[in-house]
């Protein structure tokens, strides 16, 4: 929220901001294009080698500055690094030269804050503290403590926020309801922005900005195909910004299709891909479909269809939503999935494919995270991989592959370099 808040308040002082997303979420860069007006993009050491990584932010080189979202705590990441680094925010800062400023729940502790700020700030001789803004501050006198503490131990406030209760974003099972489900999501925008501008030293945050990456490039990423039939809609909106825009830099056409709307993938494309979403939630519509069903078998019969998780899920025989009730799915391939019996299913996935997908060919080394509550009740084809976690521990969701149809339940981000 804070995030959402400065990009809206910069942007409406004529700040041009190029905003970023430490680590794999696919949900917080929509909300953060909303508010920057322009595309944001997600910057992961573990999945990403520093090619790759200082490639992605070059899509701030024409911005006044940068502004990343963190994810999870400053310095939490997995046991074991990956491509560059272990996907910690910590990591981001450390190898951009970006400064920190930490948001600090203060409530329930006054001077003590200073104590959690300082331990932050000592941790890592790498990352550098920019300053903090409080978060929950209970009346004038709790801030004035709070702040007689940072400015004890040296740590800059840049901004002290109230108590609000009505500025709140809904979430469910996977995290926040989708930008694109806001049909008030400008008006919260502005809300935010006004409410961070009145209490947040903009000008002084933007004084902070300095690091990064040498200019360069941003990546052309090798595409499924050349036109692409993407599934895109409401129950199909889990995709990397980086590699719809390496697609398109690589010369693909992407052709976008709704299949809560029953429409089909478009027939002159030449490779078709379902991304993630939340098909749970609609499966009496995407069962309903009959164009959609009927013209993703025909494509299937001599061109290739992947997905990844919930379009994974819909490429099989069934799902069984939350309540019980088993929904009729594409059947290009046998998996069978329920939400009746959750369990979540977290963490980075390395996979090396046991079988060529659309852009990737046998052999190839892919990384990627999973995240999702589905249980598998059957999974009778091939497996498409052998999969591990970011430990090297390996992992029961192999994907699965028949004939053109294939599959994962973790969502790629890069090849292994």
């Amino acid at each position: 929220m804070v995030t959402l808040g400065l990009l809206s308040a910069l942007r409406e002082r004529g700040t041009v901001v190029q905003p970023f997303k430490n680590g794999p979420d696919y949900i917080d860069p929509a909300f953060h294009a909303a508010a920057a007006g322009r595309a944001s993009f997600n910057l992961d050491s573990w999945a990403m080698d520093e090619t790759m990584l200082a490639a992605i932010a070059a899509h701030g080189a024409d911005a006044d500055m940068a502004l990343a979202e963190g994810s999870m705590g400053l310095f939490d990441g997995v046991a074991a690094p990956g491509a560059c680094g272990n996907g910690a925010s910590a990591e981001l800062a450390a190898r951009t030269g970006w400064p920190v400023v930490l948001v600090l729940d203060v409530s329930g502790q006054a001077q003590s804050a200073a104590a959690v700020a300082q331990g932050f700030a000592r941790f890592s001789p790498d990352v550098r503290i920019g300053g903090v803004i409080l978060n929950k501050v209970a009346s004038p006198r709790h801030e004035a403590l709070v702040r007689a503490g940072m400015e004890a131990v040296g740590i800059a406030v840049l901004g002290a926020l109230p108590r609000r209760t009505d500025l709140v974003l809904p979430e469910r099972h996977l995290g926040l309801v989708q930008a694109e489900e806001h049909s008030d999501l400008s008006e919260i925008l502005a809300s935010l922005g006004q409410f961070i501008a009145a209490h947040v030293d903009c000008d002084r945050l933007r004084d902070l900005a300095q690091g990064g990456w040498p200019a360069g490039d941003p990546p052309a990423i090798t595409p499924p195909g050349q036109r692409i039939a993407l599934a895109r809609d409401a129950a199909f909106s889990f995709i990397y910004p980086h590699l719809l825009s390496g697609w398109r830099k690589a010369g693909a056409q992407i052709l976008p299709f709704s299949p809560l709307a029953d429409e089909a993938p478009a027939p002159e494309a030449d490779v078709c891909w379902l991304p993630g979403g939340y098909p749970e939630l609609h499966g009496g519509r995407i069962a309903a479909a009959d164009r959609f069903r009927e013209g993703l078998r025909t494509f299937a019969q001599d061109k290739p269809v992947h997905g990844e998780c919930g379009g994974y899920m819909v490429m099989g025989e069934s799902l069984i939503d939350a309540q019980g009730t088993a929904h009729r799915m594409t059947g290009l391939l046998g998996l069978e999935t329920s939400f009746a019996r959750r369990r979540m299913h977290l963490g980075y996935r390395l996979a090396r494919l046991a079988a060529p997908i659309p852009g990737h060919a046998e052999g190839t080394a892919l990384r990627g995270h999973e995240f999702h509550y589905a249980t598998i009740l059957a999974q009778p084809d091939s497996p498409l991989a052998e999969v591990v976690d970011a430990t090297g521990t390996a992992v029961a969701e192999t994907g699965s592959r028949r004939g053109w149809a294939s599959g994962t339940f973790f969502h790629l981000i890069a090849e292994k370099a």
